[in-house]
């Protein structure tokens, strides 16, 4: 197979004859978020290129007729799995219309799922193998607490709801290791499921390159894994160039078809909270990373219901979930909507992440999502002997109930059951949501539930889910259901009079406070820990 394709000289003339380039060079690199930031704060602060974004790029090159081909050369690329296999899809979108060839110093298990939407894979002699399949590794913190005089009150409904244990115990027990290793193998078997397709070989076939000990390019090739290895200036010519450098020659993007109506887009990424969606940069358990405020997101889905341009609308998750109180606040605005609601699932959408799909029209999840997680967890530290080590002595006056969930002593008896008995309470709304919006007995919700995490396949083969798929599938599906044409546009929701300079003061304030527990006063959580990161 010869993949000499034309490259880019050091000056800028192209060959004789030829009037404008005929191949892109495409770069991607970074984690590849589905969406930009939907706040000022973290769009200003973003650097990295989203997958809406690159979307937008394959667009316009796929409607450029001068042009033979791209070649996307894949740097430090870091995306999740389920981010990958957005990124594969608008690859074989492109495949239809050009050639393109994957270029990959580096073969991982994500950036092949990515680069396996191009038709042909090319690693140079040296690249980097690391096809180990995935893994996880999660620190548990009860030991270390403890001896610093740190325990961890955790009551749970049931035994697969984990989202505490790593600061309550000191390993991992028996029922999350269980779910958490099918999860795994869920993952893997959709991996090779999206190979096999791509290199024209059985999932079987593509299953044991994950043990095959590949090491070198040279036996990815002799597996099957890649059709070339080569150097990337053994693969192009003076006729190419950087996609930067086409941008005047690409035709303007056509205005899409808004006569009949268009699709809202409406964020939900991250910790789920009660008040306004902020991200706190520091890089903790429970503090850090973006939270999805149950006052913005539902501001945001009443400016699209409201809104009487807008026909359908499209709830995009990527959260482990979080208040229960949050979580089903988010969840009336779905339920009520006259207008059908698509939820398009991330890479989690697990627990109060699932809660508050319950009762969309169409639930759409990538084969590598994180959901179902249906379970309710409450607790708090107990920095007793931590105060007594530390001369510390809070002193009460008042009713105990009242002071319950200071972190000044333990739950009596008295009050352990009384947050059990809300816990449950939680669980069976939780599960009499489920039931109502999946057509689901509670009995089998209840068999779903416990906790419990499942990829996005085996979500599907539960009926937990429709289809799988990616966002530019639950746009598809938001359309057909609204009866608008397949190029409606769509939109990106923020609350109404969301004003760039008074909301980005409000979260650089925000983004500068540090709390112990970030889910205000509320105790009672649907929450996954999104600690829990797939390798």
């Amino acid at each position: 197979m010869n993949l000499k394709l034309p490259f880019l000289k050091t000056d800028d003339t192209l060959p004789g004859g030829v009037t404008r380039p005929t191949w892109v060079i495409l770069d991607l690199s970074g984690p590849y978020p589905e969406r930009q930031p939907g706040s000022p704060l973290a769009a200003l602060l973003s650097r990295t290129e989203s997958v809406e974004a690159l979307a937008a790029r394959v667009q316009k090159l796929r409607g450029a007729s001068w042009l033979h081909g791209v070649l996307v050369r894949f740097g430090e690329f870091t995306a999740s799995p389920a981010s990958a296999h957005a990124v594969r899809g608008i690859l074989a979108d492109l495949t239809d219309e050009k050639r393109v060839v994957a270029y990959l110093p580096q073969l991982t298990m994500t950036s092949l799922i990515a680069a396996s939407g191009a038709t042909e894979l090319v690693a140079p002699e040296s690249a980097e193998v690391n096809l180990g399949g995935f893994g996880i590794e999660s620190t548990f913190l009860g030991e270390f607490l403890k001896k610093r005089g740190v325990e961890f009150e955790n009551l749970r409904v049931r035994e697969y709801k984990a989202a505490l244990t790593r600061f309550s115990q000191d390993h991992m027990d028996d029922h999350n290791r269980e779910q958490l290793q099918a999860y795994l193998d869920g993952l893997e078997a959709a991996w090779a499921s999206d190979l096999a397709a791509a290199r024209g070989v059985s999932p079987e076939v593509a299953a044991g390159w994950i043990s095959a000990d590949l090491t070198s390019a040279q036996a990815a090739l002799a597996a099957g894994v890649i059709t070339k290895v080569a150097y990337e200036d053994e693969l192009v010519g003076p006729a190419s160039r950087p996609f930067e450098a086409v941008l005047d020659l690409l035709t303007p993007h056509r205005p899409a078809n808004a006569k009949a109506g268009r699709v809202a887009v409406v964020p939900l990424v991250g910790a789920i909270i009660t008040g306004k969606s902020r991200t706190n940069p520091i890089p903790l358990p429970l503090l850090g990373g973006p939270m999805a405020g149950s006052d913005t997101v539902v501001a945001a889905l009443r400016r699209a219901k409201q809104d009487k341009t807008t026909k359908a609308i499209v709830l995009y998750v990527n959260s482990g979930g979080g208040s229960a109180l949050a979580s089903d606040l988010i969840w009336r605005e779905v339920a009520t909507s006259e207008k059908p609601v698509v939820v398009v699932m991330g890479e989690y959408a697990a627990s109060g992440g699932y809660y508050v799909a319950t009762h969309a029209r169409t639930i759409v999840a990538s084969p590598y999502t994180l959901t179902g997680s249906i379970g309710v967890v409450s607790g708090k530290p107990v920095l007793t002997e931590f105060n007594r080590r530390h001369g510390l002595n809070p002193e009460r006056v008042g009713r105990d109930r009242a002071l319950m969930y200071s972190a000044a002593r333990p739950y009596t008896d008295e009050e352990r059951d009384h947050v059990e008995k809300g816990i449950l309470e939680v669980y069976d709304r939780f599960t009499t949501r489920v039931a109502e919006g999946r057509n689901l007995s509670k009995e089998r919700v209840n068999e779903l539930g416990r906790g419990r995490i499942w990829s996005g396949q085996d979500a599907l083969d539960r009926g937990l889910v429709d289809e799988l798929g990616d966002l530019r599938t639950g746009l598809a599906r938001a359309r057909e259901l609204a009866g608008l044409p397949g190029d409606a546009p769509a939109w990106n929701v923020t609350p109404k009079n969301h004003g760039p300079l008074p909301q980005f003061a409000q979260e650089a304030a925000q983004a500068a406070r540090v709390t112990v527990w970030p889910f205000g006063g509320e105790r009672v959580l649907t929450w996954f820990d999104q600690e829990i990161k797939v390798r």
